[in-house]
């Protein structure tokens, strides 16, 4: 005779579970790496029949404990979310209560970036892979400061090198800005496709080649050049405006 009654519920429900993995985690986790998980408390409590129900717990099942969470979170006010992002879901405080915790962690309060940084890293977000030369172009003034604050920060890398002539640098966002920003991916940004449709100005392409000067005219180029940068040296810079 076959046995048809239901199969007994776990004494500790999927989502439980799950929320628990995401609260210990100090990183986002991916469905392939929760199945994982499952699978590998599974084989290691063989002989533990509530373990083994989760042995085959995949993409899917996991989705739809997360997706439960994020409704309970959201129906109950709480002060967390799951937050996904390309590595995966993670558990954060939201946004409303991140005051309160600035004081707590003190030390690890991050300077804001500025206007100019800030507008640097949305020309990159929008236009990347992108050149510096073109980044100047758009914002009219010299961001090599900026991009300096960008990748110390981590918020932009070096994406590999341009096909146009002099093959200058391409950058564009790292994970770490998909992460700060709770992006997926790129198409999570507001306005994404509008705003990339709009024309910009780009970089001037560099001006043919000349004929080298003479050995004399050189001396005469380079004695002028040299006057010139003494003669910057007298300006009051504390009245020139600090372009970053």
């Amino acid at each position: 005779m076959i046995d048809e009654s239901p199969s007994p519920e776990p004494r500790l429900p999927l989502h439980r579970i799950i929320e628990a993995i995401l609260f210990a985690s100090q990183k986002p986790i991916s469905a392939k790496e929760l199945a994982s998980i499952f699978k590998g408390a599974a084989d290691a409590s063989k002989d533990n029949p509530d373990m083994a129900m989760f042995a085959k717990v995949k993409g899917p099942m996991i989705e739809a404990a997360i997706e439960q969470l994020e409704r309970e979170y959201s129906e109950t006010g709480r002060s967390f979310e799951v937050r996904e992002s390309a590595p995966g879901w993670q558990l954060v405080t939201r946004a409303d209560f991140a005051p309160w915790l600035r004081q707590l962690f003190p030390e690890n309060r991050q300077a804001r970036l500025s206007a100019p940084a800030m507008e640097t890293l949305a020309i990159i977000a929008y236009r990347q892979p992108i050149t510096r030369a073109d980044i100047e172009a758009v914002r009219g003034v010299a961001v090599d400061g900026v991009m300096q604050t960008l990748l110390d920060r981590n918020l932009v890398r070096i994406a590999g090198r341009s096909e146009i002539a002099g093959r200058p640098l391409l950058y564009e966002t790292s994970q770490f800005f998909m992460d700060h920003f709770g992006l997926k991916n790129l198409d999570d940004l507001p306005n994404a496709s509008e705003l990339r449709r709009i024309a910009l100005p780009t970089a001037t392409p560099p001006a043919p080649p000349v004929d080298e000067p003479a050995p004399a005219e050189t001396k005469i180029l380079a004695a002028e050049a040299l006057v010139d940068e003494h003669a910057l040296n007298e300006v009051n810079t504390d009245k020139i405006p600090n372009h970053e």
